[in-house]
Protein backbone atom coordinates (compact mmCIF):
# COMPACT_ATOMS: atom_id res chain seq x y z
CA UNK A 1 0.00 0.00 0.00
CA UNK A 2 1.38 3.40 -0.91
CA UNK A 3 2.10 5.96 1.77
CA UNK A 4 -0.84 8.29 2.40
CA UNK A 5 -0.70 11.74 0.90
CA UNK A 6 1.07 14.10 3.26
CA UNK A 7 2.59 11.28 5.31
CA UNK A 8 6.06 12.21 6.41
CA UNK A 9 8.94 9.77 6.50
CA UNK A 10 8.99 8.20 9.95
CA UNK A 11 5.25 8.62 10.47
CA UNK A 12 3.51 5.96 12.53
CA UNK A 13 0.79 4.10 10.60
CA UNK A 14 -2.13 1.92 11.63
CA UNK A 15 -5.10 0.29 9.93
CA UNK A 16 -8.60 -0.83 10.88
CA UNK A 17 -10.82 -3.13 8.84
CA UNK A 18 -14.47 -2.25 9.43
CA UNK A 19 -17.05 -5.03 9.65
CA UNK A 20 -20.68 -4.74 10.63
CA UNK A 21 -24.31 -5.56 9.99
CA UNK A 22 -25.72 -6.30 7.58
CA UNK A 23 -23.26 -5.30 4.86
CA UNK A 24 -21.12 -2.57 6.44
CA UNK A 25 -17.50 -2.96 5.35
CA UNK A 26 -14.52 -0.67 5.13
CA UNK A 27 -10.85 0.03 5.53
CA UNK A 28 -9.30 2.97 7.33
CA UNK A 29 -5.69 4.08 7.51
CA UNK A 30 -4.36 6.14 10.42
CA UNK A 31 -1.16 8.14 9.96
CA UNK A 32 0.38 10.12 12.81
CA UNK A 33 2.64 12.90 11.62
CA UNK A 34 5.70 13.93 13.65
CA UNK A 35 3.78 17.08 14.77
CA UNK A 36 1.26 14.81 16.55
CA UNK A 37 -1.74 15.13 14.22
CA UNK A 38 -3.33 11.84 13.18
CA UNK A 39 -4.97 11.62 9.77
CA UNK A 40 -7.74 9.03 9.27
CA UNK A 41 -8.50 8.17 5.64
CA UNK A 42 -10.56 5.47 4.04
CA UNK A 43 -13.96 4.30 2.88
CA UNK A 44 -16.91 2.61 4.54
CA UNK A 45 -19.64 0.98 2.42
CA UNK A 46 -23.07 -0.46 3.17
CA UNK A 47 -24.32 2.47 5.28
CA UNK A 48 -27.72 4.13 5.03
CA UNK A 49 -27.46 7.54 3.32
CA UNK A 50 -26.78 10.46 5.66
CA UNK A 51 -24.75 11.26 8.77
CA UNK A 52 -23.27 8.57 11.01
CA UNK A 53 -21.50 9.09 14.35
CA UNK A 54 -17.81 8.20 14.10
CA UNK A 55 -15.82 7.53 17.26
CA UNK A 56 -12.83 5.84 18.80
CA UNK A 57 -14.07 3.48 21.55
CA UNK A 58 -12.01 2.48 24.59
CA UNK A 59 -11.66 -1.24 23.92
CA UNK A 60 -10.38 -3.29 21.03
CA UNK A 61 -12.74 -6.11 22.01
CA UNK A 62 -15.10 -7.39 19.33
CA UNK A 63 -16.01 -10.70 21.02
CA UNK A 64 -19.64 -9.51 21.07
CA UNK A 65 -19.39 -7.60 17.81
CA UNK A 66 -19.25 -3.83 18.09
CA UNK A 67 -21.17 -3.89 21.40
CA UNK A 68 -18.08 -5.01 23.33
CA UNK A 69 -15.89 -2.05 22.29
CA UNK A 70 -16.86 -0.16 25.45
CA UNK A 71 -17.56 3.56 25.77
CA UNK A 72 -15.94 6.36 23.78
CA UNK A 73 -12.21 6.71 24.41
CA UNK A 74 -12.15 9.39 27.11
CA UNK A 75 -8.88 9.40 29.07
CA UNK A 76 -9.42 12.95 30.39
CA UNK A 77 -12.96 12.22 31.68
CA UNK A 78 -14.74 14.98 29.73
CA UNK A 79 -18.30 15.26 28.39
CA UNK A 80 -19.09 14.28 24.81
CA UNK A 81 -18.68 17.03 22.21
CA UNK A 82 -17.73 17.98 18.69
CA UNK A 83 -14.19 17.38 17.41
CA UNK A 84 -13.59 21.15 17.49
CA UNK A 85 -14.84 21.59 21.09
CA UNK A 86 -12.49 21.95 24.02
CA UNK A 87 -14.91 19.82 26.08
CA UNK A 88 -14.95 16.47 24.26
CA UNK A 89 -13.88 12.88 24.56
CA UNK A 90 -10.58 12.20 22.81
CA UNK A 91 -12.48 9.67 20.67
CA UNK A 92 -15.18 12.12 19.52
CA UNK A 93 -14.61 12.42 15.77
CA UNK A 94 -18.04 13.78 14.79
CA UNK A 95 -19.87 12.33 11.79
CA UNK A 96 -19.08 10.73 8.47
CA UNK A 97 -21.47 11.22 5.56
CA UNK A 98 -22.71 8.34 3.43
CA UNK A 99 -23.97 9.27 -0.02
CA UNK A 100 -27.04 7.87 -1.73
CA UNK A 101 -24.88 4.84 -2.66
CA UNK A 102 -24.21 4.08 1.04
CA UNK A 103 -20.52 4.97 0.76
CA UNK A 104 -18.74 7.27 3.21
CA UNK A 105 -15.34 8.59 2.21
CA UNK A 106 -13.59 9.28 5.51
CA UNK A 107 -11.10 12.12 5.95
CA UNK A 108 -10.43 13.24 9.53
CA UNK A 109 -7.47 15.08 11.05
CA UNK A 110 -7.24 15.16 14.84
CA UNK A 111 -4.70 15.94 17.56
CA UNK A 112 -6.34 13.82 20.30
CA UNK A 113 -6.02 10.35 18.75
CA UNK A 114 -2.28 9.63 18.74
CA UNK A 115 -0.80 6.29 17.70
CA UNK A 116 2.01 6.66 20.25
CA UNK A 117 2.33 7.71 23.88
CA UNK A 118 0.13 7.30 26.95
CA UNK A 119 -3.14 8.12 25.12
CA UNK A 120 -2.46 5.94 22.09
CA UNK A 121 -5.50 4.59 20.22
CA UNK A 122 -3.62 1.45 19.08
CA UNK A 123 -5.53 -1.64 20.15
CA UNK A 124 -8.74 0.33 20.60
CA UNK A 125 -11.71 0.27 18.18
CA UNK A 126 -13.13 2.68 15.66
CA UNK A 127 -16.94 2.57 15.50
CA UNK A 128 -19.48 3.90 13.02
CA UNK A 129 -23.01 4.38 14.33
CA UNK A 130 -26.47 4.07 12.77
CA UNK A 131 -27.48 7.67 13.44
CA UNK A 132 -25.91 11.10 13.42
CA UNK A 133 -23.92 12.33 16.40
CA UNK A 134 -25.60 15.41 17.92
CA UNK A 135 -22.13 16.53 19.11
CA UNK A 136 -23.33 16.81 22.72
CA UNK A 137 -25.80 19.56 21.85
CA UNK A 138 -29.03 17.64 21.22
CA UNK A 139 -30.56 17.88 24.69
CA UNK A 140 -31.19 14.11 24.78
CA UNK A 141 -30.17 12.23 27.94
CA UNK A 142 -27.43 10.50 25.88
CA UNK A 143 -26.08 13.71 24.26
CA UNK A 144 -23.29 14.26 26.80
CA UNK A 145 -22.12 10.62 26.75
CA UNK A 146 -22.66 9.23 23.24
CA UNK A 147 -24.03 12.07 21.13
CA UNK A 148 -27.19 9.96 20.87
CA UNK A 149 -25.67 8.34 17.76
CA UNK A 150 -27.62 5.10 18.00
CA UNK A 151 -26.59 1.52 17.37
CA UNK A 152 -23.09 0.47 16.41
CA UNK A 153 -23.33 -0.67 12.79
CA UNK A 154 -19.64 -1.20 12.05
CA UNK A 155 -16.33 -1.37 13.87
CA UNK A 156 -12.71 -2.42 13.62
CA UNK A 157 -9.69 -2.79 15.85
CA UNK A 158 -6.89 -0.28 15.24
CA UNK A 159 -3.59 -2.10 14.71
CA UNK A 160 -0.11 -1.20 13.55
CA UNK A 161 0.37 -1.26 9.79
CA UNK A 162 3.38 -2.64 8.01
CA UNK A 163 5.73 -0.03 6.61
CA UNK A 164 6.27 -2.07 3.42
Amino acid sequence: MAMAAGAAKGSVKAVALILGDPNVRGSLQFVQDPDGATHVRGRITGLSPGLHGFHIHALGDTTNGCNSTGPHFNPLKKDHGAPTDEERHAGDLGNVVAGSDGVADVSVNDMQIPLTGPYSILGRAVVVHADSDDLGKGGHQLSKTTGNAGARVGCGIIGLQSSV
